[in-house]
């Protein structure tokens, strides 16, 4: 197994790996199945797109050929709150949970947010109710600083979602 930062050629493995992830998961993402199934293959590309002046970054967990878990990060563009960056789209699929995929794909995300200049927090949200999402980014240094009601329909069903963010100087200085 191998994280890797993803580029272009994995968007067609990408796009499937979310697609099923919106399908099997819908309150955990702001996104619907039908939403993202209507981009085409270039939306998918370019957020793979390569170079470091790329606004977003995705890494995966690879087996070969085979996208076994992803995480992203999007870095804010505005002067005034550049110095943070949303970590999105953190997904392993049943079949390939409890190995350490998402610890580790977090746990690479981390590392590389704290190279980038000026970083400061990376922030998230998390489906209120997501005991094993929530500890695993509070193992990794994340704290909850909010609670968001209504803040996702799936339906007729409302879901809360929690606000946590990261210190990336913690981080650095341990």
């Amino acid at each position: 197994m191998n994280i890797q930062r993803l580029g272009p050629t994995w968007a067609p493995a990408y796009r499937q790996l979310m697609l099923d992830a919106y399908a099997r998961h819908p309150e955990a993402f702001t996104s619907s199945p039908a939403e993202r199934a209507g981009l085409p293959l270039g939306w998918w590309e370019r957020r793979l797109q390569e170079g470091d002046g790329a606004g977003e970054r995705v890494w995966g967990a690879t087996q070969g050929a085979e996208l076994l878990g992803v995480v992203g990060l999007s870095r804010e563009t505005r002067e005034k709150a550049r110095h943070k960056a949303t970590l999105f789209g953190l997904y392993v699929p049943d079949r390939h949970r409890r190995l350490g995929l998402a610890k580790g794909l977090l746990g690479e995300l981390l590392a590389q947010a704290a190279t980038w200049p000026d970083l400061r927090v990376v922030q998230l949200t998390v489906t209120e109710g997501n005991q094993a999402a929530l500890a695993l980014y509070e193992q990794a240094g994340f704290s909850v600083f909010g609670r968001e009601p209504l803040a996702v329909a799936v339906g007729d069903t409302w879901f809360t979602k929690l606000h946590l963010w990261c210190d990336l100087d913690r981080l650095r200085l341990g």
